[in-house]
């Protein structure tokens, strides 16, 4: 469409007490070929029809009853401070004075009456080129918004499918339903938020938690796999998990990535120093660390694995006490029991001999 097309069909409000001033103006708008014009004679009523109409140009007397064209734009201004102000100031009134304060009130054009038809109509297509423009640079800003948001949104995906496929390489190597890093995941949201942890917090340990044994990845089936105990120097390659997972995970330096790799480093430290692979103590380990070695011992406990039977809940449970203040943090092993019912739940839910396909990164679905 032509710039003169756009012209055409902007928006155009007359305001002016004297009937005739307006029929003046209508009909010279009209002659022009200007399609979209409304008027009022009533001041007070102007603000009510641009907050409605949002028009592109207001043709405005200066002295009218009830209120002025100071007023009217006073008023306007309080409405588009933001905005570019479209007003054209149509005044008997000629003195410097009058003029000046136009401007200053937000006017962007100033005619005097009475006025030669050539002289206004050019002055309103003028301005109604400048509007269009300012329109256009608003429009093509948000286009760009949309287009960077759109973008950022296809890298978070790709980022979210590739962590979901790392948590499921590691997880599958020994669990074949995968389910482990579902329920797990689900749990450290769960007990960070009963910790008091905010949201984005807590959704982000699910979305990362799924990689903590990634480094499984490394280690030979005749360890990860081995139906019976480790002996020293396969224990000892077991361990490697978590520095393995840990370089899996170190080359992108996105926050959820981060934590991910935290997790995986840490989540086999214990409260009391004698965990690995640092030796850490108490807060000195990662509060996500802290949250996914609970959740972590708790599932693993409770399910079957090569080299045991599924723990009863109970049991699993009364170990998390016992192991409070020596394996795991005090608080968070009681905010846990606190929420067993819950991990009970996800556990339900998500139980391994299910076949369905759990997406644990629809965040609505999350209990």
């Amino acid at each position: 469409m032509r710039l003169d097309d756009h012209i055409l069909k902007a928006s155009v409000l007359i305001v002016d007490d004297k009937p005739a001033n307006v029929a003046l103006l209508d009909a010279i708008l009209k002659s022009e070929g200007y399609t979209n014009i409304q008027s009022v004679t009533d001041p007070r009523l102007v603000k009510e029809l641009h907050d409605k109409w949002q028009f592109d140009i207001i043709l405005l007397d200066i002295r009218m009853p009830h209120m002025s064209g100071f007023d009217v734009m006073e008023q306007l201004q309080s409405t588009v401070s933001d905005d570019y102000l479209p007003v054209l100031v149509l005044t008997a009134q000629s003195d410097a004075e009058t003029k000046i304060r136009a401007l200053q009130s937000g006017a962007r054009d100033f005619v005097t009456k009475p006025f030669e038809r050539i002289e206004v109509t050019h002055r309103i297509k003028n301005m109604l080129e400048v509007r269009l423009m300012y329109n256009r640079r608003g429009w093509e800003k948000e286009i760009v918004e949309a287009q960077v948001r759109e973008r950022t949104q296809q890298l978070a995906d790709t980022q979210l499918e590739f962590i979901r496929q790392l948590g499921r390489a590691g997880e599958y190597r020994d669990n074949e339903t995968g389910m482990h890093v579902v329920r797990m995941s689900k749990g450290c949201r769960s007990l960070a938020l009963a910790a008091g942890h905010n949201k984005e917090f807590a959704d982000l340990i699910l979305l990362a938690s799924p990689m903590h044994d990634v480094g499984k990845i490394g280690i030979p089936d005749r360890v990860l796999l081995k139906p019976g105990k480790l002996e020293a120097g396969e224990w000892e390659i077991m361990k490697t998990h978590v520095d393995i997972g840990a370089e899996i995970l170190s080359s992108d330096s996105a926050e959820i990535m981060q934590l991910a790799r935290t997790i995986a480093l840490t989540h086999h430290e214990k409260w009391d120093g004698s965990g690995y692979p640092n030796g850490l103590v108490g807060e000195d380990i990662p509060v996500q660390g802290r949250i996914a070695a609970i959740c972590d011992v708790f599932d693993a406990l409770t399910s079957d694995r090569p080299y045991k039977k599924a723990w009863a809940v109970e049991d699993a449970a009364a170990l998390i006490r016992e192991e409070s203040g020596r394996h795991f943090d005090p608080v968070l092993a009681m905010k846990f029991l606190e929420i067993l019912p819950q991990i009970i739940e996800i556990r339900n839910a998500h139980a391994d001999e299910e076949e369905e396909d759990y997406n644990i990164y629809d965040l609505a679905a999350v209990n």
